[in-house]
């Protein structure tokens, strides 16, 4: 009974090995195909600062196997049942590292215990900027973030000020990390292929990625002001009580796209001096 449990289970197993998983709509799945890129996307990560990275959706694992051959240790975190099934069957030695579950709910300390890691993965587009924000909640020990977005997101995040697409999600993130647009990445090599060129970048974090202005201020200035774009700062701040000295300030007069993120910085300062 005992050989004929084992080679049921070594059946289901090489059963395993050789199954593909199918891209799941709801999910947001398009499998990198590419091995080129892959391994070109695994080339982004700097490796300083950090011994662990986390890979975020790595379906069949394309990228993963790049990431494996590097001097670091290597966590994936997979929603998808069926892909981590898969994992477990084709890569054995990261099985104790396959974390089943959704990331943007899930307390990386629990695998981390506060030490830092970096971020990687061919992120899903319908969660892409979720993730983005999750890693500015944990920027004190994420140095370092790269991958895989929607080209126009990747843009975005990337973006100056001036560009029609600098935004929240651009000024936020470009106040504690260097963005880098690397290359650009084509529907081809995806299944199935998206609708939309994708684009690769990286974040770094700055040396000094600590505010000299209430960061919690700082946050909700920049989101206000950008859900209004087309007003000046003197009316997309109204909420924020502004003092009849205060709006006189040149800054006032100008529209968010026009800041810079320094300039974001100086005006949080201002903010915060008028209320007291």
């Amino acid at each position: 009974m005992r050989l004929g449990n084992l080679a049921c289970q070594q059946a289901g197993l090489l059963k395993k090995q050789n199954m593909s998983v199918n891209p799941k709509k709801h999910l947001g799945q398009h499998f990198l195909r590419d091995e080129n890129i892959a391994e070109k996307i695994a080339a982004t990560l700097t490796l300083n600062g950090y011994k662990n990275v986390l890979e975020i959706g790595p379906g069949m694992g394309v990228l993963t196997k790049y990431l494996l051959k590097k001097d670091i240790t290597t966590y994936v975190i997979e929603i998808d049942s069926e892909s981590v099934e898969y994992l477990q069957a084709n890569y054995l030695n990261l099985a104790p590292r396959i974390i089943e579950k959704d990331f943007l709910k899930y307390d990386l300390n629990e695998v981390f215990k506060g030490e830092p890691l970096a971020i990687i993965g061919n992120f899903p587009y319908n969660i892409s900027t979720q993730i983005v924000f999750k890693t500015l909640e944990m920027r004190d020990q994420i140095p370092e973030f790269s991958g895989m977005f929607q080209k126009e997101v990747a843009q975005r995040i990337c973006s100056k000020e001036g560009s029609k697409v600098y935004g929240i999600l651009s000024v936020l993130t470009q106040a504690f990390y260097n963005a880098e647009y690397l290359f650009t990445v084509p529907p081809s090599v995806f299944n199935p292929p998206p609708k939309v060129d994708s684009g690769v970048l990286r974040l770094t974090r700055k040396e000094n990625y600590k505010l000299p202005c209430d960061e919690t201020l700082f946050f909700k200035i920049v989101k206000a002001a950008f859900q209004q774009r087309r007003k000046t700062l003197r009316n997309s701040l109204k909420t924020f009580d502004l003092s009849d000295n205060l709006k006189a300030n040149v800054i006032f007069g100008q529209r968010p796209e026009q800041l810079q993120v320094q300039e974001f910085i100086e005006l949080t300062r201002l903010l915060e001096n008028d209320r007291k």
